[in-house]
């Protein structure tokens, strides 16, 4: 008998398209290994669904808010049957930014300095407090969003400019700029996958950088660092991945810069499009696709 796999996709975040993406490449790839697979909408007929279909394993392939960040995660709790990717406490922990930088900066883990910041405060020192605690450039981005969406780089004449683009958010984190490699590591289980370090032709590795294929983002792997450093990258997203109690895959996103390690967040639930990293990191390792899947169903098996 085929092992049925529900997957849920789509979602209202901001990231539904590569959700949709992510959740079609995953269904593609594993009907054509023998799994009966059905995919639906995490809207009002979900819990009917996964009664209906009654899944061996229900594919969380959610990116964004709503996905990624606790929510439906506590709605797949109360079914019984195992998911993918992290649960509850450690998707909520990771999706926010300034939660997360709490608990690396404890654990004596790098990380860009911050402040939050409210758009029901007044603004008027907001430039004195940046100048004091960040300096210029800074990073501004919503707490809880991921795939760099409404994400820029300000300096002191435009940070007012570019906070308009954040105004639908009550709350931002202004984080300072560390220059450097742009480096991503990998985790799946308790087994160090790999990482990968990535040339954007952009400013950073915005939006566009991670899913426009004509940004021609340049990805390089093996990343070249020593074997000392390179022990050091994967011992702290291995740490980072055992703080917040994930399971499943996460990725870690840092800046190297000065022979340090500057980690900015953490992703529970990294893309499996074709332009997505996790899969790439593992193709280069040996694993291909439908053996990423598998790894990632059994540790949702044996795990939850």
């Amino acid at each position: 008998m085929k092992k049925k796999i529900l997957i849920i996709s789509g979602g209202i975040s901001k990231e539904r398209l590569i959700s949709l993406d992510t959740g079609n490449q995953v269904a593609k790839e594993l009907r054509k290994n023998g799994y009966l697979v059905k995919i639906i909408e995490p809207n009002s007929k979900l819990i009917g669904a996964i009664k209906l279909f009654k899944p061996k394993i229900i594919f969380n392939a959610l990116h964004g808010q709503f996905g990624e960040d606790g929510y439906i995660q506590s709605i797949l709790e109360t079914t019984g049957i195992p998911y993918t990717h992290s649960g509850v406490i450690s998707s909520a922990l990771a999706m926010d930014k300034i939660l997360s930088k709490k608990i690396f900066l404890k654990n004596k883990i790098i990380t860009p300095k911050y402040i939050s910041y409210s758009f029901n405060k007044t603004k008027s020192n907001l430039v004195t407090q940046i100048r004091r605690k960040l300096k210029f450039p800074v990073v501004i981005k919503p707490i809880n969003e991921g795939s760099s969406v409404n994400v820029f780089i300000c300096d002191e004449k435009d940070i007012f400019r570019k906070l308009k683009h954040l105004s639908e958010y009550k709350r931002i984190i202004i984080e300072e700029f560390i220059p450097g490699r742009e480096i991503q590591a990998a985790i799946i289980g308790k087994k160090k996958l790999g990482a990968i370090e990535l040339k954007p032709k952009r400013k950073f590795y915005d939006y566009q950088a991670k899913y426009n294929p004509k940004a021609k983002t340049e990805h390089l792997m093996p990343v070249k660092l020593t074997k000392k450093k390179y022990e050091e990258l994967m011992n702290i997203a291995m740490k980072t991945h055992k703080l917040l109690g994930c399971k499943g895959i996460s990725r870690s996103d840092f800046k190297f810069f000065k022979d340090k390690f500057y980690l900015l967040e953490i992703n529970t639930q990294p893309g499996m499009t074709k332009l997505s990293l996790v899969p790439e990191i593992a193709a280069f390792h040996g694993i291909n696709f439908i053996n990423l899947l598998k790894l990632i169903l059994k540790d949702a098996s044996t795990n939850k």
